[in-house]
């Protein structure tokens, strides 16, 4: 019977690492749903964006306050989890703290560290909620902020309490049964956690036994469900994402908009010139101006959808927004995720063929694309460099190249740009008459 409970953890991490196996292939085949992408820089600078961006949180700074918070809780989920390894082993294994002996004193002190990352996780966990749900910060707030991704915040800052607080318990339990109990060995002191013997020394050694294994056992099992969840359907998903999403970030001028090849290439031949680097194109395949849906965009652009951190730093910037006007970056890309989501779904389960006769223009509308003024201060903002922008200008193309639907102002000065190669209206010979007063 003893080797129950090692069967029964080894079944339950088998059944969570299928589980989570089988959402990250699901979102990568979501992903690979976009065009082609290709890094336009060195694969050096790329690395060395991530590095800073993604594992330094730079641009996390702008903000420092919650920055500081914010590093705690990343270090935590760091640093802490290293602790996993050795739970997992003592799972499997049917040991208890397995690395005591090997490593010695710096065993303790070790744990001392993880413990010291788990108290200041509760805490800036605890300050998120505050500010979430108390303080109501602006940026957190938005027509996009439904129940769930604001539901979805607060049970991600509650579980990673509670893990933490099952981890403290789990070791102030196992302290107080070292030497009165033969499977509990001498491990030395953990500062943090004797915080919370007092509270447990009137405890019987049976109960002592039951909590300590309650808490072992929920800090794992919830370890496995909180992973579960963040890759089923969570905006945390930036966790993982982060890293890969600044690895091939766009690292040219923010306001340098990609050209269309097949476009590049009529122009010149219309001017007489040479076509370069043009793609060629199958003259079978139907080409379209834009995006319409999802797999018109870019699979950077969908990876980016799943890393957005729905923080609202990008809207809280953005001038539209700010205005008054319905356009908000954040909701953009919550938006390209919902709507990612439900063409995976539909192709996985009618075939790659079916169509539901919508379109990314039911979740985003015409008022929304045409109030960005593609200023970029939400690329800027954004803490893993999502480009809400890009999304918006190949959805702005299709309405104007392919439905020829465009404000009557913007059909003004794309005839003027025609007939005056400028967007006023006034002939190119009468261009420097403003200097005859000079």
């Amino acid at each position: 019977m003893h080797i129950l409970p090692q069967l029964i953890f080894a079944v339950l991490l088998a059944v969570a690492a299928y589980f989570i196996f089988r959402s990250i292939s699901k979102i990568r085949f979501n992903i690979l749903l976009g065009k082609s992408y290709e890094p336009s820089s060195s694969i050096p600078e790329r690395w060395a964006n991530m590095t800073l961006t993604a594992l330094g949180q730079r641009k996390m700074f702008k903000k420092p306050l919650p920055a500081v918070l914010h590093l705690f809780v990343y270090l935590g989920f760091l640093i802490v989890n290293v602790e996993m390894l050795e739970i997992a082993l003592d799972g499997l294994l049917g040991t208890h703290r397995l690395f005591s002996a090997p490593l010695g004193s710096f065993y303790p002190f070790i744990i001392n560290v993880f413990e010291f990352f788990a108290v200041t996780v509760i805490i800036a966990c605890a300050v998120f909620l505050i500010r979430r749900n108390i303080i109501h910060v602006k940026r957190f707030s938005g027509k996009e902020m439904t129940k769930w991704p604001t539901l979805d915040a607060n049970l991600i800052l509650i579980m990673e309490i509670a893990l933490m607080m099952a981890f403290l318990t789990m070791n102030a339990s196992d302290k107080l049964l070292q030497g009165r109990h033969e499977h509990y060995i001498a491990t030395g002191n953990f500062f943090f956690s004797s915080l919370l013997t007092p509270l447990l020394s009137s405890l019987s050694v049976g109960a002592l036994v039951v909590l300590e294994r309650s808490a072992w056992w929920l800090h794992i099992m919830g370890v496995m469900f909180f992973a579960n969840y963040v890759f089923y359907n969570s905006k945390h998903l930036h966790i993982f994402f982060a890293f890969l999403n600044t690895y091939y970030a766009r690292l040219i001028p923010q306001g340098e908009i990609d050209n269309m090849a097949s476009v590049t290439k009529e122009v010149q031949l219309m001017l007489g010139l040479t076509p370069t680097n043009t793609t060629p194109t199958d003259p079978a395949a139907p080409m379209r101006f834009g995006a319409k849906d999802v797999q018109d965009l870019t699979w950077k652009n969908l990876m980016d959808a799943y890393s957005c951190t729905e923080c609202g730093r990008c809207t809280e910037q953005c001038p539209a927004n700010i205005t008054g006007k319905l356009l908000s970056p954040r909701k953009i890309m919550m938006d390209t995720r919902d709507r990612l989501v439900e063409v995976g779904e539909n192709i996985r389960q009618h075939g790659k063929d079916f169509q539901d006769n919508k379109s990314l223009f039911d979740y985003i509308s015409e008022e929304e694309i045409l109030a960005c003024t593609t200023c970029n201060a939400c690329v800027e903002a954004c803490p893993v460099q999502i480009s809400p922008v890009e999304i918006i200008v190949q959805m702005r193309r299709y309405k104007v190249m392919e439905e020829s639907k465009a404000p009557g102002s913007w059909n003004a000065m794309f005839s003027n740009i025609e007939n005056n190669f400028a967007p006023w209206k006034f002939s190119p010979s009468d261009r420097f008459n403003w200097s005859d007063k000079l």
